[in-house]
Parts: structure tokens; sequence; C-alpha cells
């Protein structure tokens, strides 16, 4: 029993450690962002909405059985006992398919009801030759419901594309975070260092007790430095925390976890934009819902210009005794009726569609200005992000030789020939560049970024 509990003891916490999380990718933090957080599973739903607004549409051509019974009897007599019964089955310019039974019995029954005594069947058609011929409601519906399926995927495309934009930002500011604490920790470390060989020649009588106090001023400077950075990072890790969600419950990441600090080639490969060079701006998720939208108003324009027809709405239908022989149904049995209709000033038709001529004229001069703006906004990014590289390599250059400043004031201050108010002057502006250099990185990664969201990608 004591040989189990000491493995318990001493293997249960190494294997708990071995499973710590040390650090979280990139590309491991969009992939948690796409799969789990509630925006992009709500951006999901715009689909599904697409998809029950086509099936709706489509509902307009079920076909449908109908049947209307009516029965009177008054003081033991039957007035009349009508059953009219019919399948109709809709198709799409305007043309219903018809079949129809019809029994129809009683003492004050009206004589256009009479039929025979097992009832009469009837088959036909109904159409129209003005109004819905060519487009009607019912073909109206499922040609927007089609469009607005296509916009729906563009909109989920936009919404996904903004959420990974978001945590993008995120993640960068918790990287730039993490990194100028890590700065403030080495300098810190190397004050104390300091601090300690300068107290040691103090108390040896080499140095006077000033360069002491200077030294020590400095430790509590690079400590209050320190303290400043570990705050902005805890608020950079929450918020990027923010976008970290598990089984649609949110995730904080634990504060031993740090971001990968070499970012270049995984921002352009998890973003996709390392293959914008054959990117068709046409394809933008903004354009394609706006011309789906355009596509939608046009459809509505076609059936506004159909009701200047006038309405002539026909029926024609065969009769017979005997349905199951075909040949009962002939030309000499039938019934037939018209409708027509027209209105003389068409005021309410005209004005209808004018409004829809100017709602689609409106989208497409939107269309249009969108267009251009999206052009503009990539072209203006992309040269942002070749300024930054050209800044990126000469924060580097100033990086390096403010460290050669510093490593040869270090060198002489170990011969005696220079002091700690030299050797903190060339720190501070050696911190400040390479705090300088970690933004400059930033705004970079925030670039690229800006240019995904541009672009309106959504990486696989």
């Amino acid at each position: 029993m004591k040989k189990v509990i000491l493995f318990i003891a001493i293997i249960v916490p190494i294997a708990l450690q071995s499973q710590t999380l040390d650090s979280l990718s990139y590309a491991e933090f969009l992939g948690y962002v796409k799969q789990y957080h509630p925006v992009a599973k709500q951006a999901d739903l715009l689909l599904e909405s697409g998809q029950a607004s086509l099936m709706k549409a489509r509902g307009g051509f079920d076909p449908k059985l109908e049947a209307d019974f009516n029965e009177k009897d008054y003081k033991n007599t039957e007035y009349y006992e009508r059953l009219n019964a019919t399948f109709k089955v809709p198709t799409w310019y305007g043309i219903d398919l018809k079949a129809n039974f019809e029994e129809n019995t009683g003492y004050y029954l009206n004589p256009e009801n009479t039929v025979p005594d097992d009832g009469l069947f009837s088959a036909g058609i109904g159409f129209s030759l003005g109004q819905g011929l060519l487009m009607n409601k019912r073909m109206a519906d499922v040609k927007k419901a089609k469009f607005f399926k296509a916009q729906t995927q563009a909109e989920r495309n936009l919404q996904v594309n903004q959420i990974l934009y978001d945590a993008s930002i995120a993640y960068f500011d918790w990287l730039q975070a993490y990194n100028e604490t890590k700065i403030y920790e080495r300098f810190l470390e190397n004050a104390s260092i300091r601090f300690e060989g300068v107290r040691s020649s103090v108390l040896a009588g080499d140095k006077a007790g000033i360069d002491s106090l200077e030294a020590g001023i400095v430790v509590k400077n690079r400590s209050l430095e320190l303290e400043q950075a570990k705050v902005k990072l805890l608020k950079t890790r929450l918020e990027a925390s923010n976008f970290i969600w598990l089984n649609n419950t949110p995730v904080d990441i634990n504060q031993t976890v740090s971001p990968m600090t070499t970012l270049e080639e995984d921002i352009d490969v998890a973003l996709g934009i390392n293959t914008i060079q054959s990117y068709n701006v046409d394809n933008h998720p903004k354009l394609l819902a706006l011309g789906s939208k355009i596509d939608g108003l046009d459809v509505d324009r076609q059936l506004k210009a159909n009701k200047l027809l006038p309405v002539i709405d026909a029926q024609y239908n065969f009769l017979s005794e005997t349905p199951d022989q075909a040949n009962s149904f002939n030309a000499s049995s039938y019934k037939a009726t018209i409708n027509v209709a027209f209105p003389l000033f068409l005021r309410k038709e005209r004005g209808d569609l004018k409004l829809s001529k100017l709602k689609l004229q409106d989208a497409q001069f939107t269309f249009a200005d969108t267009q251009l703006q999206i052009k503009n906004k990539i072209e203006a990014i992309t040269q942002e992000l070749e300024s930054y590289k050209t800044q990126n390599n000469l924060i580097k250059t100033i990086v390096a030789d403010y460290q050669t400043l510093l490593s040869a004031e270090e060198r002489k201050f170990s011969f005696g020939e220079s002091s700690v108010f030299l050797i903190n002057s060339r720190e501070n502006k050696l911190i400040e560049s390479q705090v300088k250099a970690i933004k400059v990185n930033n705004k970079f990664n925030v670039t690229k970024a800006k240019l995904f969201n541009s672009l309106g990608l959504v990486p696989n």
C-alpha cells in the first residue's frame, strides 16, 4: 500500500505537469476562436437562415390537396350535399395542373351543380396569359431566396472574418505586453547585479556612497517599470481570453501560458494572406453580399414590371364520369373559364416599378462605391506593410547600435573609466529602442491583420 501511495505521489504530479500548456501559438489561438467562439457559431446561423428562406419559398410550388364539403338538411329534407375535392400541382411558368372530383346531391340543388350519380371527374390546367406568365410571386420568391442564401453565406464570412480580426488584435497586444515584460525583467536583473557590484565596491572603499544610491534608484525604477508592464500583460492576457471558449464555456488563459514570440510566417499562413497575389476583389464577401442584394432587387423590379400587364387568367378542364378510361377525356366535354382585368391608369403599378428601380440604382451606386473603397484600402494597407518592413529593419540596426554603446560603456565601467549614471543613460536608450522595436513590430502584425480584414478572407 505504501508503494502505491508513493507511486501516486510521484507519478501523478509529473503527468499533470507534462499536460500543462506552456505556450499558445497564433494558429492554435485562431483555431479555438473559429471553432468555439459564440460569434463564429452565431455566424453559421445565417447559413441556416438562408436555407430556411429558400425552403419556405420553394413551398409555393408544393402540390396541394383541397376539399370543400357543404350540406344542408331542414325538416327532414336534404336541401343539398356538395363535395368538391381538388389536387393541384403548381409549376414554374404560372401554370397549375389540376385534378378534380365533384359529387353533388339534394332536392334543392342548383341545376348548374348537377353531376352524374357517381360524381364527375375533371383534369386540366390553369394558366396566366398576362400577369404571372413569365414572372409571378412564386417565381420571384424562389429567385430572391436563392440570392438571399448567397447573401447570407457572404455575410457569414464577413462576420467570421471580423471576429478573427478582433481576436488577432487581442493576441498581438498580448504578445507586445509579454515581450515588454521580458525586457524589463532582464534589465531589472542587470540593474540588481550592478547594484550588488557597486555596493561591494562602496563597502570596499573603491567607490563613493553616492554611486550605491544611484544604482539603487535604478533598481527601483526598473522594478516600477516591470510592475507597470505586468499590469499591462495581465489586462491584455484577459482580453485575449475573451476569445477562448470550450464547449460554450469561456476559458481564461493561464498566467503561465505565453504567446509565441516568432509570428511573421505564422501570421501569413494562418490568415491566408500569403496567396493574395491571385486575389480578385470581386470575390470580396461584402461585394458578393451587395451583388446578391442587387440581384434580388432586380427580381423585384421584374415582378413590378410584370404588374403593368393585364390580368388574363384562364382554366380549361376535361370532364369525365369514367376517369379510368383515358379516351373518356375529350374535347366534347369540358369546362372553361377566363378572367380579365386591367386598371386604366396603372398609377399604383407604375409607382411601385419606379420605386423598385430607384432602390436598384441606389444599391448599384453603393456597390460601385464600396468596390472602390475596398480596392483603395487594400492598396493603402499593402503600402503601409512595405513601410513597416523598412521601419523594422531600421529599428533593428538602432537596437544593435545602442547595445554596442551599452556594452562599451559597461566595459569602461569595469575599468573604472565610466559611472553608473552613464551606464544608466545608455541602458535607458537601449530599453527605449527595444520597446519601440516591439511596438513597431506589433504595428506590422496589426497591419497584416488589417489586410486580412480588408480582403474579407476566411481561412480554412
